[in-house]
This record gives C-alpha cells, sequence and structure tokens, in this order.
C-alpha cells in the first residue's frame, strides 16, 4: 500500500484557497475513481483508498490545519505499515511561479511549515517524496504571504487548475508509482 498525502486546511473557509491544492489534487482522483472520502477521527482525517496503476493508494486529506499535518501522518502511519518512500506529499509552493508542478525524491522543507511538520514524523535525513504546486508570490507589495495563500484563486487561475490537476496526477502516476 502507497498513501498519498494532499495538504491544506480543514473546512469551507479554506476550500477553494491557494493553501489548499494538495486537497483538490486528492479530490479529483476520488472523482475519477467514483469514490468519496470518509472521515476517520481517530487518523485526523478524511480518508479513501483507491487503485492507481494496479497499487492500493490511501488518500489521506489531514484535518488538523496545515503546520501540523505531521500529526495525521503519524496516526496514518501507526495504523498502515508504510515506509517515507510509499508517501507522497502535495502541498502548495509560493517559490514556484503558479502553475510550475515538480516532483522531488526527498530534500528539506524549504521554510513550509506543513512539509516540516510531515518531515519531523520520520528520523531526521530520511527522504520523503513530494509533489511541489506553483502558486506564485502576491502580485501587489501590500499583501503578505500568509494572506496570499489563503486567498480564493482568480478568475485565471480557476481556468488553469484543471489542467494543474492533470499534470500533478500524470507525474503521480508516472514519476512515483
Amino acid at each position: 500500500m502507497k498513501v498519498i498525502l494532499g495538504l491544506g486546511n480543514p473546512g469551507k473557509t479554506y476550500e477553494h484557497t491557494r493553501h489548499n491544492v494538495g486537497f483538490l489534487v486528492l479530490d479529483e482522483i476520488a472523482r475519477r475513481a467514483n469514490t468519496t472520502f470518509g472521515e476517520k477521527k481517530s487518523l485526523e482525517a478524511e480518508i479513501v483508498e483507491v487503485t492507481l496503476k494496479g497499487e492500493r493508494v490511501l488518500l489521506v486529506k489531514p484535518q488538523t490545519f496545515m503546520n501540523v499535518s505531521g500529526r495525521s501522518l503519524a496516526a496514518i502511519l501507526s495504523k498502515y505499515p508504510v515506509s517515507a518512500q510509499d508517501v507522497l506529499v502535495i502541498y502548495d509552493d509560493a517559490d514556484l511561479a503558479f502553475a510550475d508542478i515538480r516532483f522531488k525524491a526527498g530534500g528539506s522543507s524549504a521554510g513550509h511549515n506543513g512539509m516540516q511538520s510531515i518531515l519531523e514524523v520520520f528520523p531526521k535525513g530520511t527522504s520523503v517524496p513530494r509533489i511541489r504546486i506553483g502558486i506564485g508570490r502576491p502580485t501587489h507589495p501590500d499583501i503578505p504571504l500568509d494572506v496570499f495563500v489563503l486567498q480564493s484563486w482568480t478568475t485565471e487561475e480557476m481556468r488553469q487548475l484543471q489542467d494543474i490537476l492533470d499534470t500533478t496526477i500524470h507525474l503521480i502516476e508516472h514519476e512515483w508509482l
């Protein structure tokens, strides 16, 4: 079994924000598999199992806030015996231009608090695969980054969102699985 952890914040308030792009990818995978997420309070997550390229994959949307996503992952790892290489984390990255999508087999958190929380679950130096989805930076200098990531997508960004989801799912199936 493999685990894909999409990072985001729980609740309707954050549903259509840039910070929740990890949730959006998992929602699209579940939609294509014609299934829906169920809440699992003991794991602090919404989960659903799907099959991708013949592989059992547990899709996980932590219901903690982004910066403590590792709590949910720790609970998942205590129930499902998977290695760090069997976990893929998907999250937003303001250091990448909008729609720039990158798969990486490991590395640091690069300042992303959600990814840092994930890395803290594993022994120091453990490689954890991830896909970073570029959301860009605010175009106006008066908009702080923490406000920008929690804003809704613009109309133009919404037009490109399906392509971003398609590309990300392609990377999952061809680079990670």
